[in-house]
Order: structure tokens, then C-alpha cells, then sequence
């Protein structure tokens, strides 16, 4: 049976701009062919299970030819599998689109296209630069910056001046010098506004704003790089006033986050509102311990216990897992209380149908286990490595207690050499922990020889902060357990960094 393709515009860079139907297509993905201007943050969005294939394009640089792509493309339908080309932009505007499409229509595969936002237009936006005016420029030209191997730019400059409006230019670093002299070679003012804009949508955005005949010059003395956008008109005045990105509190740093990929969304999308780059580096993994008899055990007797307590969103996921395998639903914790450690585990009961009894004003496991409310015995389902001062706790207090370990948490196998050489370069501006095991894990995988004492470490509790501290590392606090409430810390800390 043959499969089919999905060609998928990618969007400029930020993840945000990839389409719903794009997100959808990546998500239902048997296979995915993408290339090199594809956000990392866009291909996290690849189902786990999915192969990837990576034909990174760039300038004058092909390790996959086109028609081996085309190819590929053809071989993935035809094994059967649903296969998602994913391409930066828009895959029709100067993406070679239809190309990829061509051969799959003569070969009789089935395929869509799923249009994305073109940089054309994305990268002056979150530059300031309005590509279309009432008072400025009523049409809008996009063209090729690039020449096929060999041969000169086949542009037309002296039409592209006497048509007016905002001209933009793909793909056309290399050739900026023949674009600005043709088009004053064609008649146009070099004092017309200009500019280049690098790695437009991104957190590292850069954009030069200079003249036509000086665009060339600033451009160097800047070291603008590919990718980047050339914009040519009166709009590019505006960009000074308009330029929203750049005021954006954590525009240009990049925060690592720690935490579990399946659970690093909510302060990724904090930090990325903020204007950050985020760079998704699990530390840890949480596994079920699958089956786990303690658990089912525990859970057949639940009637002898006053309260169920959980530490983590983890945990809950492994006990909702057993309810729906026991086919339980809310009425079976009849006469059974429900503690959380914090509001990501209260959230997590509540995905579940249930509602939290109670939470310590204060999420660590400390103040958990000396304000709870208990008079009869106390079901803990947690981590195998779990704090031991929620128990120590409730022995004090002479409160009984089964502390029943539900799944484990895996760190790094080793140093990873891109991450330690990040860090060695001063690349990261700050890391974020959510729990004293994802320091740990963030220690192993930068290795013994990293210079902890430039990181700053956003902690989510002191339990945390303790740990990082003890490892040499400045910790900051937020103040409360929330990705809220980190996010806003590295607001404030990465202003002095």
C-alpha cells in the first residue's frame, strides 16, 4: 500500500509560527525529511517513534542533492509510510516545492502541501519593518537572492525600480554587494533606507539598518550571516520605532531548561514570551516501575489509609494509569484525601478528575510532611529517590505512613561534549532546575571539568537551590514552585548577567 506526502512549511524559525495543520501533519508523521533552516523547536514537535531524515540544505552546500530528495521522498510513500517534508518558510516561495512535487505526481503518490509563513515578510515584521505602507509602499516584491552554480543573478533591477514599492530579497547575503549596486546602477537613490535582517524570528536576531549605498559596509562591520533577510524602502524608517523583539527582556539569551521533555512545555513558553531562547536539554527521565505489586497492593487496601499523597506530576500519571487499568473513576477515592507537593501536581490530579485536599504554602517536601493534616495513616506515591524529608518528617510527628516508589528517575548516561563546550564558550546564559535530580543529571552531563562557577542556576525551591549550591554553583530562587514564577526569575536575573 503506498503512502503519502505532506509537504509542510516549517515557518521563519519561531516555533510559534508553524501552523496548526503543519503541527498536525508533524504529530501524525511516520517519517519526517527536513532541512538545515528547520527550528530545533519545530522538529521537538517530531513523534518519538518517527524516522528523521536530515538533508540539510544550505548555500552552496548540498550533501543531498535535490533530486536524491526528490527521491527519498518517492522510496518513504511508496514503503508505505506517511511522510511529512518539512522545509523553513514556505515551501513554495523559492523552497523548490514544487520540484519535490513533481516527480510524486508523475509516480501517481498522493500528497498536500501545507503552506508556512514566508520569512519574506515574518523576519522585516519582527524587525520592524512593515512590509507593505499606505504612506510608504503599496506593493511588495520578493526575489531571489541566489544564482544557480555558475551563473550570474538573474534579476531584472531596472524593473524593480521603476515598479517601486518594498523589495525583498531571499537568500541574497552572498550576493549583497551585486544587489545594492544593481539597483543604483538601475537608477535608485543610495540614499534609499535598507536592511539586512539575520536570523529573523529567532531570540538571536540581529537586524542592520543603513542606506542602499552604505548597506553593504554596515553589513561587514556587523558580520551578518546567513541566514538573513534584505529588505529595500522608506518601511525600513520604521524600524527603529517598531522594533518590538529587541525590547523584549530576555531578547538574545539563551536559557537551558532541565526538566523532562514532556513536561518542559508550560516554562519553555514562559521563557520564549520573554523573548528567550530556550534550549531543551532533559537531565532526567522519569520510568514507571511497571508492574509495580507495592502499588497494587497498597491500592487494593486503600480504605486503611486517611491520605494519598503525591510529590510529583509523575507520580500522578503512574496511579492514573493504574485507575484506568482497574476501571476507577473518583468515586473509588471515596473517604480518601488528596495532597499535592505544588500546583503542577495539583494540576495533574485535576487533568484526572480529582480535587487537592491540600498543599503546603511552601512546595518542598519538608513543609509537606509538617503541615499535613493527618490523623490516620499516609500513602506516599513517589519517585524511588524521593526527598527523605518528607518521611523523616511524619516520623516525627508519629504519623504512619507507606511510602510506595512508583518510578524512577534516569539521569545522563555521560558528559555530552556539546553541552559542556556551550557552557565553556559562555553560550547559556542561565539554567533552570526543577528539582535537586535535575541537578544531578545537569552535573553528569556537563562532566567533572566544567567551570560551575559561571552558571547561574534558576531554582524552583531551596531544596533545589541547596543542591546546586553544594555543587558550586550560583543559585537564585523563585518565589514560588511555579514555571510562572521561574520564568520571571530569569527575567530579573538575566538583566545582570
Amino acid at each position: 500500500m503506498c503512502g503519502k506526502v505532506i509537504l509542510v512549511g516549517a515557518g521563519p524559525g519561531d516555533p510559534g509560527l508553524l501552523t496548526w495543520k503543519g503541527k498536525m501533519a508533524l504529530e501524525q508523521a511516520d517519517v519526517v525529511v527536513y532541512d538545515r533552516l528547520v527550528s530545533p523547536a519545530v522538529l521537538d514537535m517530531i513523534p518519538p517513534g518517527a524516522r528523521r531524515i536530515n538533508v540539510g540544505k544550505e548555500a552552496a552546500c548540498h550533501p543531498v542533492p535535490q533530486e536524491r530528495i526528490n527521491e527519498i521522498l518517492l522510496e518513504q510513500a511508496r514503503a508505505g509510510h506517511r511522510v511529512v517534508r518539512l522545509k523553513g518558510g514556505d515551501p513554495f516561495v523559492f523552497g523548490r516545492g514544487g520540484e519535490e512535487l513533481e516527480l510524486l505526481a508523475r509516480s501517481g503518490v498522493d500528497f498536500e502541501e501545507i503552506p508556512g509563513v514566508t520569512s519574506a515578510i515574518a523576519a522585516p515584521a519582527y524587525a520592524g519593518i512593515p512590509v507593505t505602507h499606505r504612506d510608504y509602499a503599496s506593493s511588495l516584491h520578493i526575489i531571489t537572492g541566489h544564482a544557480r552554480a555558475g551563473k550570474d543573478l538573474e534579476i531584472n533591477f531596472p524593473a524593480l525600480v521603476q515598479a517601486g514599492g518594498t523589495l525583498v530579497f531571499l537568500m541574497g547575503v552572498g550576493a549583497l554587494p551585486r544587489i545594492t549596486a544593481g539597483l543604483m546602477e538601475a537608477g535608485m537613490d543610495g540614499a534609499t533606507p535598507a536592511a539586512l535582517v539575520e536570523n529573523g524570528t529567532l531570540p538571536v536576531q540581529r537586524r542592520c539598518v543603513a542606506t542602499l549605498a552604505t548597506l553593504t559596509q554596515r553589513s561587514a562591520e556587523m558580520e551578518i550571516r546567513s541566514p538573513a533577510v534584505i529588505v529595500v524602502g522608506e518601511v525600513c524608517t520604521l524600524s527603529d520605532a517598531f522594533c518590538w523583539v529587541e525590547k523584549q527582556p530576555l531578547h538574545g539569551r539563551r536559557i537551558l531548561v532541565t526538566r523532562p521533555r514532556d513536561r518542559a512545555g508550560a516554562l519553555s513558553e514562559k521563557l520564549r514570551d520573554l523573548g528567550a531562547e530556550v534550549w531543551e536539554y532533559p537531565c532526567i527521565e522519569t520510568v514507571p516501575l511497571v508492574p509495580c505489586p507495592d502499588m497494587e497492593a497498597a491500592l487494593s487496601n486503600l480504605k486503611a489509609y486517611e491520605w494519598l499523597v503525591f510529590t510529583s506530576p509523575a507520580g500522578v500519571e503512574v496511579f492514573g494509569n493504574q485507575m484506568r487499568t482497574l476501571g476507577w473513576d473518583g468515586r473509588n477515592l471515596a473517604g480518601i484525601r488528596l495532597a499535592a507537593l505544588g500546583p503542577g501536581t495539583a494540576r495533574a490530579l485535576s487533568a484526572l478528575g480529582l480535587r487537592t485536599d491540600y498543599m503546603p504554602a511552601v512546595y518542598d517536601a519538608a513543609h509537606l510532611g509538617q503541615g499535613l493534616p493527618a490523623r490516620g495513616r499516609v500513602l506516599i506515591l513517589r519517585a524511588a529517590q524521593g526527598s527523605p524529608a518528607l518521611t523523616e518528617t511524619l516520623a516525627r510527628r508519629t504519623i504512619a505512613y507507606d511510602d510506595i516508589a512508583v518510578y524512577r528517575t534516569v539521569l545522563p548516561a555521560g558528559p555530552d561534549t556539546v553541552l559542556a563546550q556551550a557552557l565553556e564558550e559562555g553560550a547559556v546564559s542561565a539554567v533552570t532546575f526543577t528539582s535537586a535530580s535535575t541537578v544531578r543529571g545537569f552535573l553528569r552531563a556537563v562532566g567533572t571539568r566544567a567551570d560551575l562557577s559561571r552558571i547561574t542556576a534558576l531554582c524552583i525551591g531551596q531544596q533545589t537551590a541547596a543542591e546546586a549550591r553544594s555543587h558550586g554553583l550560583r543559585a537564585e530562587v523563585a518565589r514560588e514552585a511555579t514555571p510562572e514564577a521561574l520564568a520571571e526569575l530569569a527575567r530579573v536575573c538575566c538583566q545582570n548577567i
